[in-house]
């Protein structure tokens, strides 16, 4: 006769072999995955968030619609050559994380693309810029070394905000996006152009 107890042994034995077989079917499944490479300009929504092509498409929209305002066509490019922007703060007040630094490059791009606008650095970047300027009065050759005193000064300052909105009701959730840009004469102060962007996703419950 078996007793309580080795039946209680036996039947735990059982439940951990089962455990383990589990275990190893879920490792396999898991191990099964692949990865292939996609296009990087063609979209995978794999939520309703923020993504690459919502930065690249907003950005060449609104540069679009940048360059079509009455500040680009009263110029004077005969004196002064393209207009030159500064690029000061993008700030995200969205409730996700987005990179702005991607989102300000990709404007960055649409302009210089378009050969109509140039762009002098700012912040950090100016510095380490100055940095090495310096470190070249003192190691570089003299006819290479980058002049002091000679950097081209920003015409134009960009800056604005990305928001968002999220409404959910279980079953569906809807992410809404409003990027809206300014761009202000640095003489002036006049905001010459203000651009917005808006952006509605509609998700179902598979999704989130």
């Amino acid at each position: 006769m078996i007793s309580a107890y080795s039946e209680s042994k036996y039947t735990a034995l059982i439940w951990k072999g089962l455990c383990t077989f589990l275990m190893a079917i879920l490792l396999t499944a898991c191990s099964s995955g692949s990865v292939k490479r996609l296009d990087a300009n063609k979209e995978v929504a794999l939520s309703d968030r923020w993504n690459d092509t919502d930065s690249r498409l907003v950005a060449e929209e609104m540069v679009a619609d940048m360059l079509t305002f009455p500040w680009f066509r009263d110029f004077n490019f005969s004196q002064k050559g393209n207009p030159t922007i500064i690029v000061q703060t993008i700030r995200n007040k969205s409730s996700e994380h987005i990179p702005v630094d991607t989102f300000i490059n990709d404007i960055k791009r649409s302009l210089l693309r378009a050969g109509k606008v140039d762009f002098v650095v700012s912040g950090a970047e100016r510095e380490e810029v100055r940095t090495e300027r310096e470190d070249q009065e003192l190691n570089a050759a003299p006819d290479t070394v980058a002049q002091f005193g000679l950097e081209q000064g920003a015409g134009f300052a960009l800056s604005g905000t990305i928001n968002s909105i999220v409404d959910s009701n279980g079953d569906q959730r809807v992410s809404f996006y409003q990027v809206d840009l300014k761009l202000i004469n640095m003489t002036t102060n006049r905001e010459v152009w203000n651009g917005q962007k808006k952006l509605k996703k509609l998700a179902d419950k598979g999704f989130f």
